[in-house]
């Protein structure tokens, strides 16, 4: 399996703000990879930095062989890059701008694929719509599809369901899927965690500039194991400080890691005993989000060179 983006020692400064600092990885032809981490941890940057919108200071960024700075032109037909931001131009309707990005990468003719791609995002019956015209969840479709107008092997989707209704993101998980299936290769940043956990097969996690965990889906989650007891006190009899400190607090929440069943019994004896009202109680498998939150608190296995290459 050959390496679609080769990550190398990636540095990014701006003003006294380290937004990158030695980010290294790899990842493979084919691939869903998941790239995670809090605000600020210097995701978009990176991915600014891959799509040659940004130039690092340090290090080396190659797409399918091709440098993003010394090949740019090369490398950036190799890409497919959906931002964060709503950018568009308002004077041309969905179709003229998607006829427009294909003849930035120099292809005509290109009507076919066109329609499927405004049929897979459910963007047929605004094809002759102007831009400006639509709703900010429509114009972020069309952002969607001007990154797959001339079928880039990577492609990168930065926050693409931000705001986004529950029905598209059906209906483009679909299409990427399919894309992906077909050997493109996919990036996906999101803050909706339960998406990346759903379609990626491999996670890298950033904080503060720094890849902290690197490793696949199975694998991460089995730094984890057991449950999770999620209760809801009523605001009567407050949690008693000894069970304060077994327990994290998650909007309004006590959640306590177990390693096994015969734990819960204790606590919720525990809780009785105090005088506390349980309001409402879940008990759930370790997830990504736990993963996510674990490794960001530094209880997580910290990612070395060892994890850092393309997963076998």
């Amino acid at each position: 399996m050959g390496v679609a983006v080769s990550i190398e020692q990636v540095e990014k400064r701006f003003g006294r703000l380290q937004a990158l600092d030695g980010v290294s990885l790899q990842i493979a032809e084919g691939e869903f990879f998941g790239l995670l981490g809090p605000n600020g941890a210097g995701k978009t940057t990176l991915i600014s930095c891959l799509a040659g919108l940004v130039r690092p200071d340090a290090g080396k960024i190659r797409v399918l062989g091709r440098d993003v700075v010394a090949d740019y032109r090369a490398a950036r037909r190799l890409l497919g890059v959906v931002p964060q931001e709503l950018v568009f131009d308002p004077f041309f309707s969905v179709r003229e701008t998607l006829r427009i990005q294909s003849g930035y990468f120099g292809i005509r003719n290109n009507d076919d694929w066109i329609d499927e791609i405004l049929a897979n995002l459910d963007l047929t019956s605004k094809a002759e719509t102007n831009m400006r015209r639509l709703s900010g969840g429509m114009k972020r479709r069309v952002l969607v599809a001007q990154a797959l107008v001339h079928k880039p092997p990577v492609i990168v989707l930065d926050e693409p369901t931000a705001g986004v209704d529950v029905e598209l993101r059906q209906g483009l998980w679909h299409f990427v899927q399919r894309l992906n299936r077909e050997g493109h290769t996919v990036i996906l940043t999101t803050h909706y965690l339960e998406e990346a956990e759903a379609l990626c097969g491999r996670i890298a996690m950033l904080k503060q500039g720094q890849v902290v965990a690197l490793d696949t889906m199975s694998n991460l989650l089995a730094q984890f194991p057991g449950h999770t007891l999620s209760v809801a006190l009523t605001a009567d009899v407050a949690l008693p400080e000894v069970l304060r400190a077994q327990a994290t607090e998650v909007d309004g929440r006590w959640q306590f890691r177990l390693a096994g069943f015969e734990e819960i019994e204790p606590l919720l004896r525990a809780m009785r005993e105090a005088g506390c009202v349980i309001d409402d109680m879940r008990l759930a498998q370790a997830d990504l989000e736990d993963v996510f939150v674990g490794v960001m608190q530094g209880k997580g296995q910290r990612a070395g060179n060892e994890n850092s290459g393309v997963a076998q």
